[in-house]
């Protein structure tokens, strides 16, 4: 063989090698990311998600691909959302809020985390919190239990109230149970509670309309994933008729609202992507336990407060993760 065909041929096998090798490499693991949030709300929760994967050592376009699919607060998406996702075939799907069920629904094979505001066994989620069964896990957000918290850091703030109401969400598993532990907590203060419901947007506008007509004197708003999706029509309309309100979120205190008290959501969203992330290295959901949040916020918004004539005890402000002036 002639000199200059050898270095073509070594040349031509220089040239194509990078592109056989790229071939042979196995495609990176997909994650599916379905939650009923919207893009805006979400910038900083996606974020602590991406670091829990990091923790477990997958970073995003580096040796995972994330598929994020948001409802953008439209519900009934979510079956659809979660049918596109299955369909991608993830090796792990991470679910946040109602969105979990419907993923549940879709698939009985793929990995499933979820971040949960209620009772996971109580809705079908898991068949027990120690060892889960099939194939999902995930973090267990507490909602219902933190009403009589609620109840009193809004005392604190206005003790003078004579009446309190309590806003839930009637479809919500955990309603009944919340309304049941305020209504004790308002009995031990020697106040009176108004229980409204409210379900929808306009039912929103109606229960406001009623607690004004029944002169509460503070509202409680119970978590909901609706009502986070709702929150700056909860904030106008308490601003509108100068209700102190506590919400179960700081997304609320961040767009206007008085206070909050509720959990982490950061942490929650770290925390199922460090269980996402040990799926992807091995482990089997029904060997991880589902976890409880233990992490929780306090938020005050001073300025909403000045604005209802509020001052904001010193013991508050102090035991405050953070105060918006």
């Amino acid at each position: 063989m002639k000199r200059r065909e050898f270095i073509a041929i070594v040349g031509s096998a220089a040239a194509t090698w990078p592109l056989t090798v790229r071939a042979q490499q196995p495609a990176m693991p997909l994650v599916g990311f379905l939650t009923n949030r919207s893009s805006g709300e979400s910038a900083h929760l996606i974020a602590a998600f991406r670091r829990g994967l990091s923790e477990t050592g997958h970073v995003e376009g580096k040796n995972v691909q994330i598929a994020f699919r948001l409802a953008e607060g439209q519900f009934a998406r979510l079956p659809a959302l979660a049918a596109d996702l299955v369909e991608r075939k993830p090796a792990v799907i991470v679910v946040v809020g109602p969105g979990a069920l419907a993923v549940k629904a879709t698939t009985s094979t793929i990995p499933v985390v979820f971040i949960f505001g209620g009772d996971p066994v109580e809705v079908g989620l898991v068949s027990s919190l120690n060892r889960p069964s099939e194939n999902v896990t995930g973090v267990s957000w507490f909602s219902s239990e933190l009403g009589t918290k609620r109840l009193g850091l809004l005392h604190e703030l206005v003790p003078n109230a004579a009446s309190f109401a309590l806003l839930v969400n009637p479809s919500d598993s955990g309603a009944a149970r919340q309304s049941a532990d305020v209504q004790a907590g308002v009995r031990t203060l020697g106040r009176q509670l108004h229980i409204l419901n409210a379900s929808s947007e306009a039912e929103i506008d109606v229960a406001f309309a009623a607690l004004v007509q029944r002169r509460a004197s503070a509202l409680i708003v119970a978590g909901d994933p609706f009502y986070t999706s709702r929150r700056e029509q909860f904030v106008a309309l308490a601003a509108r008729h100068a209700i102190p309100t506590i919400y179960p979120a700081r997304e609320f205190v961040a767009d206007g609202g008085l206070l909050s008290y509720g959990n982490n959501n950061a942490d929650a969203y770290r925390r199922a992507a460090v269980y996402a992330g040990r799926i992807l290295n091995g482990a089997k959901p029904g060997e991880l336990p589902v976890e409880r949040q233990t992490r929780f916020e306090l938020t005050i918004n001073l300025k909403t407060a000045k604005a209802l004539g509020l001052t904001v005890p010193d013991k508050l402000l102090v035991a405050a993760d953070e105060v918006i002036e």
